[in-house]
């Protein structure tokens, strides 16, 4: 179901390679000098290959961590809702800034307390979770593949990004593998 006025994104991406990048940034570069350029960008697209959850551990959870943690996010949101109900009291809003971020803060020690027993030590560490590609691809409408695959060899002969080669086909058993041609 689509919004009215707003056009559906088709999942499946469609179009030829015109350039494989090790990184997110080197394919966004890549799209972002067909721009400079005033190559018809939105007849590009970026897909990732290979997705991949990657879990970095940033540290131990231990009690005095998860108590901390839940009593500053807690005084965070208190003061947030602090300063709103301050805004619109007739009294002192410093008093109910401050009673804010005290409920805050006492509300988040004892949830960040509970949510730490409940885990019963099963889950002893703190981390950050992302999804990420192996490569990256950019694919452009066939129409327009040629110019863009023109504008992005000048880009890679400046040096700043790094396409990948397409890869070669593996030579069949009694055939010798291809060389380039020398100059």
């Amino acid at each position: 179901m689509t919004t009215q006025g707003m056009p559906s994104m088709d999942p499946r991406p469609t179009g030829l390679t015109i350039g494989t990048y090790d990184t997110y940034r080197e394919a966004q570069r890549a799209v972002d000098y067909l721009s400079d350029e005033k190559f018809p960008v939105e007849h590009t697209t970026i897909v990732g290959n290979n997705l991949r959850q990657v879990e970095k551990i940033t540290g131990r959870l231990t009690w005095g961590r998860a108590l901390t943690a839940g009593l500053a996010s807690g005084a965070w949101f208190g003061l947030f809702v602090g300063l709103l109900l301050g805004w619109f009291t007739s009294g002192s809003w410093i008093a109910a800034v401050l009673t804010g971020v005290v409920l805050g803060a006492f509300f988040g020690l004892v949830f960040g307390g509970l949510s730490y027993a409940q885990s019963a030590g099963r889950r002893d560490f703190t981390s950050r979770t992302a999804v990420v590609a192996t490569t990256y691809d950019v694919l452009c409408d066939f129409k327009f593949a040629e110019e863009a695959r023109n504008h992005l060899a000048k880009l890679a002969l400046k040096g700043e990004v790094h396409p990948r080669l397409p890869e070669q086909p593996a030579p069949q058993s009694g055939q010798a593998p291809l060389q380039r041609p020398q100059d």
